[in-house]
This record gives C-alpha cells, sequence and structure tokens, in this order.
C-alpha cells in the first residue's frame, strides 16, 4: 500500500501527520525504512535536561529533608482521617438502614464479658 505525501498547502489545512516506527522483537532483523534517528531537523538529539541543571546553586539536603518528613507526616494524616471518615460513614449507613427497616432497638448493646477465675 503507497501512501501519497498531501501537498504543502494542504498540509497546512488538515493537520501533521507523525510516523511511529514499529516495536519489534528481540531477534528480529529492523524494518525496511526504520530509522533510529529523528527525521525531524528540528530535534536535536544533544537537547536533554542538562539546560536545566543549576550548579552555582547549593542544596540543602536538611531542608530537604524536613520538607520530605512533612509532606509524609500530611499524607499519613489525611489517610488516617478518609479512614476515620468512611468507618463513620459505614456505622451510620448501617444504623440508618436499621431504623429504615422499622426495627425499634437500633442502638448497639455492650454486654460486660465476666472474668474467669
Amino acid at each position: 500500500m503507497v501512501y501519497e505525501r498531501p501537498e504543502p498547502k494542504e498540509a497546512d489545512e488538515t493537520g501533521r501527520v507523525l510516523r511511529f516506527r514499529q516495536r519489534r522483537r528481540r531477534g528480529q532483523p529492523p524494518l525496511p525504512g526504520a530509522t533510529t534517528a529523528p527525521t525531524d531537523p528540528a530535534i536535536k538529539p544533544e537537547s536533554d535536561l542538562a539546560q536545566y541543571e543549576q550548579e552555582d546553586e547549593v542544596i540543602d539536603y536538611r531542608q530537604r529533608m524536613l520538607m520530605n518528613v512533612i509532606a509524609i507526616a500530611i499524607v499519613a494524616l489525611l489517610v488516617g482521617v478518609g479512614v476515620w471518615i468512611a468507618d463513620t460513614i459505614a456505622e451510620m449507613e448501617k444504623d440508618q438502614d436499621c431504623v429504615l427497616q422499622g426495627r425499634a432497638n437500633c442502638a448497639p448493646i455492650e454486654v460486660p464479658v465476666p472474668h474467669r477465675k
């Protein structure tokens, strides 16, 4: 199957078609026409995250660890509050179901357990 490239005027109107490499399994030869380098000259292979590195700034590891501990404490608090709220809602739902069924004794009865001697 042969695909024809649209004229440049048509490409501007309809968008841009990107060609993706087909994946191949281990041991298979590369597909004909498959390239490993990007064909777009605007993409430079040396463009990586090195341009965002800041070497002149000193990293304060003590403050960083303190912020990590504070973040972990906040997340643990939120998880604990979420579990408490879910348990409370489940208990209220159980009581509400009991009342809606028309039962008279919906309150839990606590029976003391006698100690054995």
